[in-house]
């Protein structure tokens, strides 16, 4: 029988009165690694108290001191990047260089908190009128909760939700993926045991979105950070903003990728290879749409078969894979209904990756590189995420017609063009709906020094995660007037009401 993990609360790991578990598979084998429990409510409500207690000293706590236990965190995931990114590629299906990059990508942010003493500042002003000084703080909201998707295990609740959370003197509640939740709580462990951050400030559980709703009504939780599909964002935001909650609601993508005839071909080919296969497709920031200028449609689409036809299909934690398997057997079979769609609504199948077969690993959920030409507007293939190794060509006569094309798809989380023309490239830069762009990039996604800046059913909120807009989202504005009083003060503050009053 499988491993039954706990989940934590108050720093210590408890185990569960549920009657319900939840399994977590090796992507690549199919084996039963662990079942996580089905928290109750009861036990989702102990992780917010728990964290509401943790909150008045952690807040308190001076902002050097907090960042002096962030370098000591940054320097604990350091020396588990490798562990940690077995554990990833183990659960999830990444190769391992794509599941080394998730645990990196839990480090950089966590690089970025240790700034808070310059990134949260505010500001001051002197005899803002005579005699009367004001200053503006950031200071922490209190009990914050994320929401966790199982494509990025380490960086989404690591990098996204923590540090700059409780960086800034707020306290934690994650809900774990259930698909993807052990490279999560190993993380956990390790904050608490070798970072040795106070009991409380991060509390971790597991549970169904029913238990998950009390993040959305409970007046101790303040603020919400999601990652999901736009149908539960949605939700999510006006649930939650209704009760007086912050929401950032990072929700579905369908990238697009317009490439002209002018573009350096092999290059453009190159980096579409790798932001479409990568991750096996499941990552919102993958570029599954390529809209081509029908000019060179014909050697594109022959280039980019060839190039992922030579892509290793495999074991995830094998060193030599290219492509490794997607999470669950569900999701491989939402995938491949996904492709019979696209061939039921007539668009034209290239490479076709249904019946792979990894010899070794039968029992392993993988989906080979799959390519659709033509595909023309009004293809759900074309305008709905997949979130699997799906390329879906659409052909266009001009710049201006693949602009429109891109901007009329609902989502707009990234947008890329390639082209070696400066007039063509500013012109996309300005006009195209996608949040994050690239120019001559497959994957635009920005350092955790700029936000990640979806934009239209991508995203709801007002401030995105990282950056300066990750500050300000778990942080509310003070602002203080002061002045003094004694004899000189006085006759000044009575000149300036007389003058206040004599000029009204």
């Amino acid at each position: 029988m499988a491993e039954r993990k706990k989940y934590c609360v108050n720093g210590e790991w408890r185990a569960s009165k549920t009657d319900k578990w939840m399994p977590v598979t090796d992507s690549s084998t199919g084996e039963l690694l662990a079942e996580v429990p089905c928290c109750t409510v009861e036990e989702v409500e102990s992780a917010i108290a728990s964290a509401e207690a943790a909150f008045p000293s952690w807040s308190q706590m001076s902002v050097s001191k907090r960042t002096q236990l962030m370098f000591r965190w940054r320097d604990v995931l350091m020396n588990h990047i490798e562990e940690l990114t077995l554990l990833c590629s183990k659960e999830l299906g990444k190769n391992l260089s794509e599941a080394r990059g998730d645990v990196l990508k839990a480090i950089e942010p966590t690089e970025l908190a240790c700034a808070t003493p310059f990134i949260s500042q505010g500001s001051a002003s002197l005899q803002v009128t005579a005699g009367f000084d004001t200053a503006s703080y950031r200071v922490p909201l209190g009990v914050v909760a994320g929401i966790v998707p199982f494509n990025f295990p380490a960086m989404i609740p690591w990098g996204w939700m923590v540090p700059l959370a409780i960086a800034t003197g707020n306290t934690v509640v994650l809900k774990a993926a259930s698909l993807t939740p052990l490279t999560s709580m190993r993380i956990l462990e390790l904050f608490y045991e070798e970072a040795g951050f106070p009991k409380g400030v991060v509390n971790l559980v597991t549970c169904s979105r029913a238990e998950a709703e009390i993040f959305l009504t409970d007046p101790r939780v303040k603020a919400v950070t999601f990652v999901g599909t736009t149908d539960i964002g949605k939700h999510i935001y006006s649930a939650a903003s209704a009760n007086g909650k912050r929401v950032q609601a990072q929700c579905e993508a369908k990238n697009h990728a317009l490439v002209l005839e002018d573009c350096d071909l092999e290059s453009s080919v190159n980096a579409i290879i790798n932001s479409t296969y990568g991750c096996a497709g499941m990552r919102c920031m993958a570029l599954p749409v390529v809209v081509v200028q029908e000019s060179i449609a014909d050697r594109f689409v022959s280039m980019l078969k060839e190039k992922a036809m030579a892509l290793k299909v495999g074991c995830a934690y094998d060193e030599g894979t290219n492509l490794g398997p997607v999470v669950t057997a569900a999701h491989k079979e939402k995938v491949c209904r996904w492709i019979q769609t696209g061939i039921d609504e007539g668009a034209e199948l290239v490479l076709d990756g249904r019946d792979i077969t990894v010899p070794g690993y039968e029992n392993g959920y993988f989906v080979g590189p799959t390519i659709f030409d033509r595909v023309k507007p009004g293809m759900t293939i074309g305008d709905r995420e997949i979130f699997g190794p799906v390329t879906l060509i659409k052909r266009v006569g001009s710049f201006e017609e693949g602009l429109a094309l891109m901007n009329a798809n609902p989502f707009a989380n990234g947008s890329v063009i390639f082209t070696q023309s400066g007039y063509y490239a500013r012109e996309f830069e300005l006009r195209t709906d996608g949040g994050m762009v690239g120019v001559n990039v497959g994957i635009p996604v920005p350092s955790a020094y700029f936000p990640f800046s979806g934009n239209k059913d991508s995203f709801f909120g007002d401030q995105h995660v990282l950056g300066l807009d990750g500050v300000r989202f778990y942080t509310r504005a003070k602002t203080v007037t002061k002045h003094w009083y004694d004899e000189h003060s006085k006759k000044r503050a009575v000149d300036t009401w007389e003058g206040t009053v004599e000029r009204v």
